[in-house]
């Protein structure tokens, strides 16, 4: 599985292939797997979704979590689900699940990936102010100063919310 993670990874790397290229590359390389391999369909989700193929890659990620993925993968996949089913236009249902992946706990190294898509999802869904305290929240920490002031100032923002 290592080396044919690590050729996976060479496609990905590879700045000079197109999309297309991208599918056919990762389909192939997909082939040499069983055909119910979660791995596989992920990567081949990933091309299509970064192709702007999302029908196609919603698909592939819905079957690639029901086939059950190690815990960063799993959580790469549910992220980038939810940003596909968001783009399609399926909202709340993106929110629900990035909603569960921020809260998740603990919390992974993917955290603030999954807080970065969360607030692009609130604000798909009109609640940027929401989406701002969140992404906020995320940011605060990797701060070299003010960390307590923004972390206040976000959870400020949520408060007047509710």
């Amino acid at each position: 599985m290592n080396d044919w993670q690590n050729r996976v990874d060479a496609v990905w790397a590879d700045e000079t292939l197109t999309p297309g290229d991208v599918i056919e590359r990762i389909d192939a390389l997909s082939s040499e797997r069983p055909e119910d391999d979660a791995v596989a369909l992920f990567e081949r989700a990933g091309a299509r979704d970064s192709a702007g193929v999302e029908d196609e890659a919603e698909v592939l990620y819905r079957r690639a979590l029901a086939l059950g993925l190690d815990d960063e993968r799993r959580t790469r996949a549910t992220i980038q689900l939810a940003s596909t089913i968001r783009n399609l236009g399926k909202t709340a249902e993106a929110l629900a699940m990035l909603r569960a992946e921020y809260e998740r706990e603990p919390r992974g190294p993917l955290h603030d990936a999954a807080a970065a898509f969360y607030a692009l999802a609130l604000v798909s869904s009109g609640e940027p102010e929401r989406a701002a305290s969140i992404a906020l929240q995320a940011l605060a920490p990797h701060l070299p100063r003010y960390t307590r002031s923004v972390t206040g100032y976000a959870r400020e923002i949520a408060d007047d919310r509710v």
